[in-house]
């Protein structure tokens, strides 16, 4: 493809090395250090003038550091001269700093900045997987894609869960109804829900399940998972009311703090996550998570953004 430079952010060179092999590009040539004071340092190592220039940057890890990483990177194409820059941002970070979510609160609507901030840095679009608000997108005055890896998730119960047409979908909070719904319905089974009632944040009280999963498969699906307090809960709650096996399949798998533990204590067959964020040393402590390659969504995306198409056909299928 002509006139296209890819370009990795320190977060996560796997996913971006899989992009760019997918696409038949080399990446980027990019030298990303720190001065002793911490500051972050980019230098762009060839010329973008005149390039569509993509920039693969997660929110993970060190969420700060890489943000401002990805930031000085779209700043430092824009100001020499490349035709357009996007940002692909696999897991979109403060996602969940949405809102202010009580009445009269001060709390910040984090998610809202970090589209500014992007913005004002010259990106020209934004490419994003499963954001945890689709009404993100409207935070932008540029376009986004929030492509979904449900198409990934659908392929990978059809050939790795023998009981698939006798499950129940299940979705950990009420808030994630829509999308166990859409699920359910491209499968043609059930699906549950579990009310929960927290009394902080990271925190859950009680569980109340809604709807039938005795003698069934239970798959609980989510958006993302970072402590697992919630999951695991949840997957104690569906055993109690009578599942058979107990899956989860998550989009983003952040795994922080206890996380890894409270998996290997549950009741859990697998725990599936895509590579939106990278996986290598979870699956060293942990044998029950399991990785969906999403690199091929991305890459695709990438090529009909170049190529001025449509990628309305990556909400439903999985480029071969």
């Amino acid at each position: 493809m002509p006139n296209i430079k890819i370009f990795s952010g320190s977060s996560h060179p796997d996913l971006s090395q899989k992009i760019a092999d997918r696409l038949g590009q080399e990446l980027g040539k990019v030298v990303t250090k720190k001065f002793s004071n911490q500051e972050t340092c980019v230098e762009i190592g060839e010329s973008v003038r005149g390039e569509d220039v993509y920039i693969v940057q997660s929110g993970c890890g060190e969420i700060n550091d890489n943000l401002m990483e990805l930031l000085i990177m779209i700043n430092a194409c824009k100001i020499a001269s490349a035709s357009r820059v996007t940002a692909v941002i696999p897991c979109f970070p403060y996602a969940r700093q949405d809102k202010k979510d009580k009445v009269g609160s001060r709390a910040p609507i984090s998610a809202k900045l970090v589209a500014n901030m992007l913005s004002v840095a010259g990106a020209d679009h934004i490419i994003t997987m499963d954001l945890h608000a689709s009404q993100i997108q409207g935070f932008f005055d540029i376009p986004v894609d929030n492509l979904y890896a449900e198409p990934a998730v659908l392929k990978w119960i059809k050939e790795n869960i023998n009981e698939w047409k006798n499950c129940t979908i299940v979705s950990p909070d009420a808030g994630g109804a829509k999308r166990v719904t859409s699920i359910a319905d491209r499968l043609n089974v059930d699906f549950a829900l579990i009310h929960k009632e927290r009394k902080k944040a990271n925190e859950v009280d009680r569980m109340v399940l809604v709807g039938d999963v005795k003698d069934r498969v239970a798959i609980l699906v989510d958006d993302m998972a970072d402590t697992c307090g919630t999951i695991c809960h949840a997957a104690d709650k569906l055993v109690s009311a009578g599942a058979t096996k107990v899956y989860a399949i998550l989009t983003h798998g952040i795994f922080s703090g206890p996380a890894i533990s409270r998996i290997n204590n549950a009741n859990f067959e697998a725990v599936v996550v895509t590579n939106t964020i990278p996986q290598e040393d979870k699956i060293k402590h942990c044998n029950k998570i399991q990785v969906i390659d999403i690199s091929m969504i991305l890459a695709e995306a990438i090529r009909r953004t170049h190529n001025g198409e449509s990628v309305s056909y990556l909400f439903s299928h999985v480029p071969l």
